[in-house]
């Protein structure tokens, strides 16, 4: 793990969900929902209210193995009647499911779909808000690093044009 891997926290509403995840390796993503951030290098999930105590918080995260674009009725087929059987779907196969020592909590109820992150922010991460990415030194690197070392063979403002001392 590095601290720029790219971390997305994704949304799981029910308990079957987990299942799925904890027993097949998998999590689903409706494709005309799905965030930018698939390539991400792990997947954590954000429990929602049915989980009971265990609610509004990351309690797990794994590996993102890739994925593929599937039918829901192809990754759920005892659920023919679903209304998106026929809708494709994101199939993220993962690597083993692991626990975080202390949960990542939300102060307070939000509906989270997905958030994007950084390793080192998810790892020091005790609430929510830890995770959301600002443009700080932690997500800006390349420009940090160019800023700090004056980068003499570099065109910054090429690079970084949104940028301004």
């Amino acid at each position: 793990m590095y601290s720029d891997d790219r971390v997305l926290v994704a949304y799981v509403p029910r308990p079957a969900d987990f299942n799925l995840i904890e027993t097949q390796s998998w999590y689903r993503i409706p494709q005309k929902t799905a965030p930018k951030g698939l390539h991400a290098e792990y997947i954590a999930f954000y429990f929602g209210r049915r989980f009971g105590e265990k609610k509004w918080a990351v309690h797990y995260f794994a590996e993102n193995l890739g994925h593929e674009l599937v039918r829901r009725i192809d990754l759920i087929p005892n659920e023919p009647d679903h209304p998106r059987a026929e809708e494709p779907y994101y199939k993220v196969q993962l690597g083993p499911l692991k626990s975080l020592e202390r949960p990542i909590i939300s102060l307070q109820w939000r509906r989270i779909l997905f958030v994007h992150t950084t390793w080192d922010r998810f790892a020091a991460a005790a609430e929510m808000n830890d995770l959301l990415l600002e443009g700080d030194s932690l997500v800006d690197r390349e420009f940090v690093a160019l800023r700090e070392n004056q980068a003499p063979n570099y065109r910054i403002a090429d690079s970084v044009a949104k940028y301004s001392w």
